[in-house]
C-alpha cells in the first residue's frame, strides 16, 4: 500500500511527464507544418489539455501509461510517413531528455549533502526522471496506437498499414488486456532500468567533474 508521501510526489511528476510528452508531439507537428494541435489548444504544458484518466491512473499505480493523443493531420507533411514518425518520436525523446536531466540533478543534489528541503526536491526529481523514462519506453513499443507503431509504419507497405488501422480497435483492446495482466511490464522495466542506470552514471561523472562527493 502506497503512503500519502508517495502520491504527493508521483502525481505532479506524472503530470509533468505526460504534459511534456504531448506538447512535444504538438510542437514537432507544428515545426513540420501541421497547425492542428495548436488550433485545438494542445501546444502547451497545461496537464488538463493532455490527461487521459485511465492512462494517468496507470502512470500513478504502474509507473507507465499514456495521455490523450495529440491530433495530427499528416496531409500537411511533405512526407507523410516520415512526418508521422518524427512527430511520434518527439514525445518519447522529450521524456528521455527530461528523465536524464532530472536524474543527473538528483545525483548532484545527493552528492552535495544539502539540507532536508533540497533533498526532498532531489527525491521528486528522481521520481520524475524514472516516470518520464518509463513513459518514453512504454510509448516506443511498436503497437498501435503507441508512438512506436508510427516508427514501424515507416518501414511497412501501405497495404500492411491499412490492415493495422482496420483492426486497431482490437489491437488496442489486446494492448489494454496485456497491460492489465502485466504482459509488457518486464520489457518496459528492463528498458527503464537500463536508461535510469545510464542517467545515474552520467550524474556521477558530472558530480566528479564538479568536485562533488564524499
Amino acid at each position: 500500500m502506497k503512503d500519502l508521501q508517495y502520491y504527493i510526489i508521483v502525481i505532479p511528476a506524472a503530470l509533468i511527464a505526460i504534459s511534456i510528452h504531448e506538447m512535444s508531439h504538438a510542437w514537432a507537428a507544428w515545426l513540420l507544418g501541421d497547425r492542428t494541435a495548436q488550433q485545438q489548444g494542445r501546444l502547451n504544458m497545461n496537464p488538463l489539455s493532455h490527461i487521459d484518466p485511465l492512462g494517468f491512473l496507470c502512470m500513478i499505480f504502474f509507473g507507465f501509461g499514456w495521455a490523450k493523443p495529440v491530433p495530427v493531420n499528416p496531409y500537411y507533411f511533405k512526407n507523410r510517413k516520415l512526418g508521422m514518425a518524427v512527430t511520434a518520436v518527439a514525445g518519447p525523446l522529450s521524456n528521455f531528455i527530461l528523465g536524464f536531466l532530472s536524474i543527473v540533478a538528483y545525483v548532484l543534489i545527493f552528492f552535495s549533502q544539502a539540507g532536508d528541503m533540497v533533498m526532498a526536491l532531489g527525491k521528486f526529481l528522481m521520481t520524475l526522471g524514472s516516470l518520464s523514462i518509463g513513459l518514453g519506453v512504454f510509448n516506443l513499443l511498436p503497437i498501435p496506437p503507441l508512438d512506436g507503431s508510427k516508427v514501424l509504419f515507416l518501414f511497412l507497405p501501405n497495404k500492411a498499414i491499412h490492415w493495422v488501422y482496420q483492426y486497431e480497435g482490437y489491437i488496442r483492446l489486446a494492448l489494454l488486456l496485456g497491460l492489465y495482466f502485466g504482459a509488457f511490464r518486464s520489457w518496459i522495466g528492463i528498458g527503464q532500468s537500463a536508461l535510469v542506470d545510464v542517467a545515474i552514471d552520467g550524474g556521477i561523472r558530472v558530480a566528479e567533474l564538479l568536485g562533488l562527493g564524499w
